[in-house]
């Protein structure tokens, strides 16, 4: 914890808002889509509005499920839960994505229109519903280590009609290394699966060969510890990497080849 709050501190110190951004691809980025504020539900009734609705919906059914789920945790563990017997209802509340953060989500994947998304940990699908929203016309395949929580999810994302995603059961290594990725191109991949250096290295270097111009990464929990700090530091520096993003919470990574090389530390 105080590693996390030294690091947030840090963050703020560098941090800045689309005032101090130059590239028009990032200043476009932080006004439409970051800072969208028309986004957020109102009484106006817009289409996003009606979107956020079906994402709190999401999470209510699964905040109301009081069941109690044994995990199976290929990861690095968890900093909340002690034990791998969870309530659905806890997992949803502190270990899922923040409300704030798959409306985030949402306006990412509906930013850029992407035709396949890849997640690396269904958990939930609180995330997923996100990403599936964010372009119903988008091929996403969502992976997940642990088959009790990805009943779940798979059962979830039914109930909600989410039917242009694949769940897959799977150690993500597995299934990363059998599939034939360069014949794939993911537009817009999540990673939010296993939060160690080695792991998110390992992903980050098979997944490479998918990229094209319009790739978008996400990376969650860049500052959960000094091994995702240090993993993240390496991807950044990566010489096909231009553009990156530090929201704290998530890096945000582009290969855009007409772009020069920077680095921007945004509150969001």
């Amino acid at each position: 914890m105080l590693f996390q709050i030294k690091s947030y501190l840090q963050f703020l110190w560098h941090s800045k808002n689309e005032h101090a951004v130059h590239s028009p691809f990032v200043f476009n980025l932080i006004t439409k889509c970051f800072y969208d504020r028309k986004s957020k539900p109102d009484p106006s009734g817009s289409e996003q509005a009606k979107q956020y609705k079906v994402l709190k919906k999401y999470r209510a059914s699964l905040l109301a499920n009081k069941k109690t789920i044994q995990i199976t945790d290929f990861g690095a563990g968890s900093k909340v839960f002690k034990s791998n017997t969870r309530q659905i209802s806890q997992i949803a509340k502190t270990a899922g994505i923040s409300p704030k953060r798959a409306e985030l989500l949402f306006r990412i994947a509906n930013y850029f229109q992407p035709e396949s998304i890849l997640e690396i940990g269904t958990s939930l699908g609180l995330a997923t519903s996100a990403l599936a929203l964010g372009n119903t016309n988008a091929r996403i395949i969502t992976l997940e280590g642990c088959p009790t929580t990805m009943a779940i999810a798979k059962n979830q994302l039914q109930l909600f009609n989410f039917e242009n995603v694949e769940c897959i059961t799977t150690e993500f290594n597995d299934f990363l290394q059998i599939c034939n990725l360069k014949s794939e191109i993911c537009n817009l991949i999540y990673f939010d699966g296993n939060h160690s250096k080695k792991a998110t290295l390992d992903y980050f270097q098979l997944l490479l060969p998918t990229i094209c111009n319009e790739t978008v990464w996400i990376f969650d929990d860049i500052h959960w510890s000094t091994e995702m700090e240090a993993a993240w530091k390496i991807i950044r520096n990566h010489p096909k990497v231009t553009v990156t993003i530090d929201t704290f919470q998530w890096g945000l990574v582009f290969f855009r080849i007409e772009q020069p090389k920077e680095h921007f530390v945004i509150r969001v």
